[in-house]
């Protein structure tokens, strides 16, 4: 009986509380996805061979660097 009475006390309380939410119409749904970002070239470090978008890279002349530390240290 105890549970009988605990499931009606669930059943009232999920129901108030469904009652009470935003209805899902009214939450504003993106009406197109959001565009892609275009791909970037990746260019090889000069010194550990990683590979970098081409703006993130560290430049000197025409060799692409990942740090300002690989550039200072100069090809492998």
């Amino acid at each position: 009986m105890k549970y009988l009475v605990l499931f009606l006390v669930l059943a009232v309380a999920i129901g108030i509380w469904r009652s009470r939410r935003a209805p899902d119409d009214a939450v504003p749904k993106p009406s197109s996805p959001s565009p892609r970002a275009l791909p970037q070239d990746m260019l090889a470090c000069a010194h550990c061979g990683v590979h970098i978008p081409q703006a993130e890279a560290v430049m000197l002349g025409n060799q692409a660097y990942c740090s300002t530390e690989h550039r200072q240290l100069g090809p492998a």
